[in-house]
């Protein structure tokens, strides 16, 4: 049996993640390959990603790989991937959920301890991370800041900064023994702390596959995130979050979207039975939408 090539980019992160499938397939008795990718995102580390306007600019390269037949699988942070998939390409598979937490990590060297979270120099190539923050503690200067969270670590010395933003799941996977403070006041964007495998839609024998690593509470909730936001039709880049998961026997949602300068902000929040979340966000997308989210994402697709 020849084994299971399964693309990913070469962060190390990246590859946690790779490896995190390989392992799941591994227990199977399925021979792998890992199959390491740069994508154009991973490329380019100077332009800030909303200005690239490149629709899966950390996707792309990968699904071009399938398309080719380099690869058999795709490994992706879900929330990187494309809410429309290129023609031929399917999410076959998702694995459980376990960190959607922003957080902030601080210059050691800097005095910013001194204070909360205002009046800080904050690097984050992220509009969603912004605008939240902009909304809640409007005295904060941005500067751009891309590359892996290691590279983001050292750079935040070199370029003087008070601190950066991560997902708390990046610094847990990789053991990374840092101080962190969860930043509860920004939602998680859709999809965030989940790992998704792509394959092609016509290789029905590895869709059957991928099924027996899925989770399903996590594709459920992820769904929801992700139909919220191809509902305001927003973009991954822009400024909208969204966060869904089961707790006894409900379905607890909350999502929202952000002027970048935090001026305008619409959040909504719902509750269901578990067995009533059917479209809900699809729904609460078109809530959004109708009750300003519109004219947000005109603003932001202006400025953008």
């Amino acid at each position: 049996m020849k084994p299971l090539r399964i693309g990913t980019r070469k962060s190390p992160l990246a590859l946690w993640q790779a490896k995190e499938v390989e392992k799941k397939l591994n227990q199977l008795n399925i021979p792998t390959e890992i199959i390491p990718i740069t994508s154009i995102g991973d490329k380019n580390l100077v332009q800030p990603l909303y200005e690239m306007n490149i629709v899966g600019v950390f996707t792309r390269d990968l699904d071009l790989a399938l398309l080719n037949n380099e690869i058999d699988i795709a490994v992706h942070s879900l929330k990187d991937v494309p809410t429309i998939l290129p023609k031929g390409i399917v999410l076959s598979a998702v694995l459980k959920r376990d960190y959607e937490a922003d957080i902030l990590v601080r210059n050691p060297k800097t005095s910013s301890t001194l204070r909360k979270f205002d009046a800080l120099n904050i690097g984050t190539g992220s509009l969603r991370r912004r605008a939240f923050w902009n909304a809640k503690y409007p005295n904060v200067n941005f500067y751009n800041l891309r590359g892996n969270l290691q590279t983001r670590l050292s750079k935040l010395e070199t370029e003087n900064l008070d601190g950066t933003i991560f997902s708390l799941a990046g610094i847990k996977r990789l053991n990374l023994n840092i101080d962190y403070e969860v930043l509860d006041f920004i939602i998680p964007a859709p999809g965030q702390g989940v790992v998704a495998i792509s394959s092609l839609e016509s290789n029905k024998e590895i869709t059957n596959l991928m099924d027996t690593i899925n989770h399903k509470e996590t594709q459920i909730c992820t769904e929801i995130e992700r139909d919220f936001l191809s509902s305001l039709e927003g973009g991954c880049t822009a400024p909208i979050a969204a966060y869904a998961k089961m707790e006894n026997e409900a379905l607890i949602f909350k999502g929202g979207i952000v002027s970048l300068d935090g001026s305008k902000k619409l959040i909504l929040e719902k509750k269901v039975p578990i067995n009533k979340y059917s479209d809900l966000g699809k729904t609460l997308g078109k809530e959004a939408f109708e009750q300003g989210g519109n004219e947000i994402i005109k603003e932001f697709k202006t400025k953008n």
